[in-house]
């Protein structure tokens, strides 16, 4: 499993399936052309990209680089790096057609063409371990959530919006937003030691 320190970027839910089973970083699916319209999904790719950095891993079609270059013009250049898929002819499995121009997406080129796609990237590499098939591995989790008091509490929505504004998100995430959001910027543990920064200032 290869660690990164990019938060990755991916258009569909199929692609983040793929690359959480190879690929130890955070990864945020823009939904396809969604994200065009989706000013809470651009803000959580904002704060990713002044956090850890991008990595954007779009399909080699025309509507990835679309969305390539839409996501260019969100955040700052010099937090952005470019993953590029190669242009393979295919199907994916669980299509029945192939796409428009014939390429495989993210999901349908083989784990090590991705390896090798986020190496070329320039992607900052934290540690490189034997394949391993774990997906959401120490991700933050609704059961982390409530442990902390976050959820299920009388005061956790006042714990939520105070954590919430010290991370600089809008206050109006829903829970699993927000949980999708923490996982882009911090670790399980760091969440515990943000929150006790917050209950030890209070």
């Amino acid at each position: 499993m290869l660690k990164i320190k990019e938060t990755v970027i991916v258009e569909g839910k199929y692609d983040r399936i793929k690359l959480k089973s190879i690929i130890d970083a955070p990864v945020i699916c823009t939904n396809g052309f969604r994200v065009f319209k989706d000013k809470e999904k651009q803000n959580l790719i904002r704060s990713a990209a002044l956090s850890r950095g991008l990595l954007i891993m779009t399909d080699s079609d025309g509507a990835g680089f679309v969305i390539r270059n839409f996501l260019k013009g969100t955040v700052p250049l010099d937090k952005i790096k470019n993953c590029y898929i190669p242009q393979i002819k295919g199907k994916e499995k669980r299509k029945e057609q192939p796409s428009c121009q014939g390429f495989l997406g993210v999901e349908g080129v083989s784990d090590s063409v991705i390896i090798q796609a986020v190496k070329n990237s320039g992607a900052t590499v934290l540690d490189e371990k034997p394949h391993e098939n774990k997906e959401n591995c120490g991700e933050i989790t609704k059961q982390q959530f409530y442990a902390l008091g976050l959820t299920g509490r009388e005061n956790s929505k006042a714990l939520r919006t105070l954590l919430l504004k010290s991370l600089n998100l809008p206050c109006y995430l829903t829970t699993n937003a927000m949980i999708e959001a923490l996982n882009c910027l911090l670790t399980p543990n760091e969440l515990e030691e943000k929150l006790q920064e917050i209950l030890d200032s209070k």
